[in-house]
């Protein structure tokens, strides 16, 4: 089997000896090797920027692709099947007599390159290469016969192998008449437009003959984009940044247009929130997909006064936290997301980022962790427009330095922050636990404790008895512990889970939580244990979650919402 005489195709790449040639203004033409100027590449859509145009290949076996390619933003794949060995031709216009390199780039699988003996004077001539992982230039040449005005060429495949790779096609030679894709000129008109902390929006005028362009920074870094405007992200803020930007088509790429120069904007306080209700009623969002309703913020229903997007990530820093907007959520962008919790905000809505839960592991027991934690946190109310963090850490407390980090980012974020807590019951059975320690430790800035009062079984309430979970003795018996421990009643709250598959144990009907409520702020609605005093400006409160409500029909929010909000 001669794989030599088979038939296989190419845009506009000089490379080896040819380069040199054209570098001196010389091409080498018919077999004496005359001299000759002007010599350019024939074939068109030679980089299938513009798809297959131009371009036709056999039973479907090719198309354009964005990824992989050599350069620009389009390269051939080409899939042999049965006995078809993947073969993609064009016609291009030569002249006479003339000689032309035929070159091209491929990838992936046996790739074969050639020129139809029909059309030239030397009869076919072909080379081809086995596989190739990386990107690997072909090249012959060819010398059209007397009366010859055009030849195909072509790149095929081999029978049974892998999918094959084309860009950058190059027939170079005399103009046969059909001339070649004009290089494009550089784009005008480059201006910066809306600037924030990290990014810098771009627009330009548009270009004919283009149908890509590179937008620059500072000389680097090219971003690729179809139309004529981009944003281009991840940047510093109170950073200047030199933008540039370039056309490219089949031919080539045309020079960088006049820069432009901007700034991204500083970092600033996020600005103070929305005051929280003298009653309110918190609820966690989900940033993940586990089997609840999936809602993005927009959706969080109106009962919601504190919402704590759940949860925030820890980095390889100690003690520094991140957050990734999870895609399962639906976001399109996180553009749209920070739309939604400034669309919050304006709703008289807090907006905070929950640090912990139960798979959460942010460390903070030293100056520096401490450090790290608050200035990272501040960094995400700057980015995101949070107006305040929740402690949710289920993995150990430390006060002394929790309380720090607390403050450090309290006198970076101003007065109006939002401070909540959600520990676990065995965390507030005493004045002395790191937990209850840090909340006292931080009274002055913290907004509510919303103990969760589920997935604990027995615990000791404030008359020293033993209640079980899912009664109302139990909410009351323990929120007392905090009342009478020195919280003031407006930073206490009830946590609980929004429905039976929220929480492992520990579920309530929303009625008990109601009469749990009106027990400790009216002195009505309790069970066995009734408190020796009222607390008429008791905060709310919590559950898990908006997503489990809303899976649940909104049962929660509906009934513990509409209480809440009646309190005196």
């Amino acid at each position: 089997m001669d794989r030599t005489t088979t038939r296989p195709h190419g845009r506009r790449t000089l490379g080896g000896a040819l380069a040199l040639a054209v570098g001196s203004g010389l091409v080498l033409v018919g077999g004496a090797g005359t001299a000759q100027a002007a010599d350019v590449n024939v074939a068109k859509n030679a980089g299938f920027e513009n798809g297959l145009t131009n371009w036709s290949c056999s039973a479907g076996s090719g198309a354009a692709v964005s990824s992989p390619v050599r350069t620009g933003t389009g390269a051939l794949k080409a899939t042999p099947a049965g006995l078809d060995y993947a073969q993609c031709a064009q016609t291009v216009a030569v002249k006479p007599n003339s000689t032309y390199m035929l070159s091209a780039w491929v990838q992936g699988g046996y790739a074969y390159l050639g020129a139809d003996h029909t059309g030239t004077g030397t009869g076919t001539v072909s080379t081809w290469t086995p596989d190739s992982p990386s990107w690997k230039q072909l090249t012959t040449t060819f010398t059209t016969g007397a009366s010859t005005t055009s030849v195909e060429i072509w790149t095929h495949g081999w029978y049974g192998t892998s999918p094959y790779l084309v860009d950058d096609v190059s027939v170079f030679g005399p103009d046969g008449g059909g001339g070649q894709d004009p290089d494009p000129t550089a784009p005008a008109g480059l201006a910066a437009g809306t600037v924030t902390t990290n990014s810098v929006a771009l627009s330009w005028g548009a270009v004919t003959g283009a149908t890509a362009y590179k937008v620059y920074r500072d000389g680097a870094n090219p971003q690729t984009v179809t139309g004529t405007s981009t944003t281009v992200t991840g940047l510093v803020a109170d950073t200047a940044y030199q933008f540039q930007v370039s056309a490219t088509n089949s031919a080539g790429e045309s020079a960088k247009s006049a820069a432009v120069t901007a700034r991204t904007s500083k970092a600033t306080d996020p600005g103070p929130g929305p005051a929280v209700p003298k009653h309110a009623v918190t609820g966690y969002w989900q940033n993940f997909d586990n089997g609840a309703a999936k809602q993005k913020l927009r959706d969080v229903q109106a009962a919601y006064d504190i919402i704590a997007v759940s949860f925030a990530d820890s980095t390889a820093t100690p003690g520094q936290i991140t957050f990734n907007l999870d895609p399962a959520v639906g976001y399109a962008s996180t553009a749209d997301f920070k739309a939604d919790i400034a669309a919050k905000k304006a709703a008289g809505k807090s907006v905070i980022l929950s640090v912990g839960g139960e798979k959460g592991n942010v460390t903070i027991n030293s100056d520096a962790t401490a450090t790290a934690f608050a200035d990272s946190a501040y960094a995400l109310m700057q980015e995101y427009g949070f107006n305040g963090i929740d402690i949710d850490l289920e993995h150990g407390v430390n006060a002394t330095y929790l309380t720090k980090a607390l403050r450090r980012l309290s006198a970076k974020a101003g007065s109006s922050m939002v401070l909540t807590m959600a520990p676990q019951t065995i965390d507030m059975q005493n004045t002395g636990s790191e937990y209850f320690k840090t909340a006292l430790a931080v009274k002055d800035i913290l907004t509510v404790v919303n103990t969760q009062y589920y997935n604990s079984g027995s615990m000791l309430g404030c008359d020293g008895k033993v209640y079980s979970q899912g009664s109302v003795d139990f909410l009351t018996a323990l929120a007392c512990i905090q009342l009478q421990g020195g919280l003031d009643p407006s930073q206490v709250g009830l946590g609980v889970p929004a429905s039976t598959r929220g929480a492992g144990s520990g579920y309530v009907d929303p009625q008990i939580v109601n009469n749990a409520l009106d027990c400790l702020a009216k002195g009505t609605g309790c069970g066995t244990f009734k408190p020796a005093q009222t607390w008429p400006t008791l905060r709310g409160a919590m559950t898990w979650s908006t997503n489990w409500d809303a899976t649940a029909g909104n049962a929660w929010s509906n009934a513990v919402g509409a209480h809440v909000h009646a309190l005196p």
